[in-house]
């Protein structure tokens, strides 16, 4: 039976939860392919970036869930989690790859709430002096 590494990957509200095993190459995003799930190249070179730091990119399938937020921190929390879930395959021969890169640090900024008294969480209404 082939071991499938489980990881999670959070960025603002998006939770992506990672299956990964050895195989061809395939990235499957929600039951479809992640090019055609993320249609803009940015967001599938964000996917891609830990397997190409990595250069793993063909022998790992990996398939996930997400939820939550928009399409950017999808594709960044699934950076996260295919990460996480190559730092647990082998660690001492990835780890270098992923920290140059800035891959295994979870990005804590998200959105500040709003505050009563104001229009947004900062912005106040307009001052009229008359």
């Amino acid at each position: 039976m082939e071991k499938i590494t489980n990881t999670v990957g959070r960025r603002k509200s998006s939770v992506a939860r990672i299956y990964m095993s050895k195989g061809t190459g395939n990235v499957t995003v929600n039951g479809k392919e992640y090019k055609e799930y993320f249609t803009m190249i940015y967001l599938q070179n964000q996917v891609m970036a830990p397997l190409n730091a990595t250069e793993t990119a063909g022998s790992y399938d990996v398939k996930v869930n997400v939820v939550g937020g928009g399409f950017k921190g999808q594709a960044e929390a699934i950076k996260l989690g295919i990460a996480r879930a190559l730092m647990q395959e082998n660690a001492e021969q990835y780890h270098d790859a992923l920290k140059k890169d800035d891959l295994l640090t979870r990005d804590p900024r998200s959105v500040e709430r709003k505050k009563f008294g104001k229009r947004k969480a900062r912005r106040s209404f307009q001052f009229s002096k008359r």
